[in-house]
Formats: structure tokens, sequence, C-alpha cells
């Protein structure tokens, strides 16, 4: 018997593409998989869109629904130090432009215990469901594009 293996983030997109399309109304961009809030999320982190260097995320908002650039979306995120802590230098609240482009600049995340390197971001916009989820660099990378594709709220 030949088994596929699929990573943990495949799987959630899989599952939740399969929630979303069995209401009869598939979307045209896949929904970016949710993953763990985590305990170190706090409200206010600061405007900026840069809290260290050697590390580039960039990407687009887009509506799950039709693909279409969310302007304005609200991402926020925290991550670790580059040794391995949380604490308020590594959050960080940013905003979509006009054509639903965002990026943050930082400095490749610090290890956490067992889990790989990673950063945690949240997207909040009107007329959409909040998206939790986590960016996982590659080892040794310097750049990721990471695309947020929300879902409409019901």
């Amino acid at each position: 018997m030949n088994l596929k293996v699929f990573s943990l983030p495949t799987i959630l997109a899989l599952t939740l593409m399969a929630s979303v399309t069995g209401a009869g109304q598939p979307y045209k961009c896949l929904p970016t998989p949710p993953d763990a809030e985590g305990p170190f999320y706090r409200t206010g982190a600061p405007v900026r869109n840069k809290i260290g260097t050697g590390y580039l995320l960039l990407g687009e908002v887009k509506s799950a629904a039709d693909c279409a650039p969310v302007t304005g979306a609200k991402i926020e995120v925290w991550m670790t130090g580059a040794d391995g802590r949380y604490d308020d230098r590594w959050r960080a609240t940013l905003f979509a432009n006009q054509n639903g482009r965002y990026f943050f600049e930082s400095h490749f995340p610090g290890p956490y215990g067992s889990r790989p390197p990673h950063i945690h971001i949240s997207v909040t916009a009107p007329g959409f469901s909040e998206l939790i989820t986590q960016h996982y660099p590659r080892p040794g990378s310097a750049e990721a594009v990471f695309d947020l594709v929300l879902v409409p709220a019901p």
C-alpha cells in the first residue's frame, strides 16, 4: 500500500477547505490554515513594521471568496527574541496597504522548547472572521512570502 504523508499545515488546510466547500460555496482562494494562538498574545502592540533585522516576511492579505486584496487589514505579530524568550520588544502591529500588501522585518525567530522557529500572527478586518495562524520560517532563510487569506464572516 502506498500512503501519502501530509504535513500538519497541509492537513489543516485540507480540513478547512473541506469545511468551507462543504457549505456549497467553494472559495476561489484557499484560506490560510489557522494555528494555535499560544499563551503570549497581548493586545496593544506598537504600530511598526520592523523589530529587528535579518528576516523579511511579506505577502498579501486576500479574501478567500474572490482573492481580492483586503485593504487596511490589521496584522499583529509576536515572537521570541534570539534568546528564545517572548517579550514586548518582539511584538508589532502593522496594516495591509491599499493593495492588501504587508511587510514585516525581524530577526530569525529564536528557539522555543522543542517547537520549530515560528512567528505568531493575528489578522482582523471588517467583514471577515479573525485569523490566528503561525508562520514557520525555513532554517537558513532570510525572507518568505506568506499570504494571509481570510474567510468572510458568516
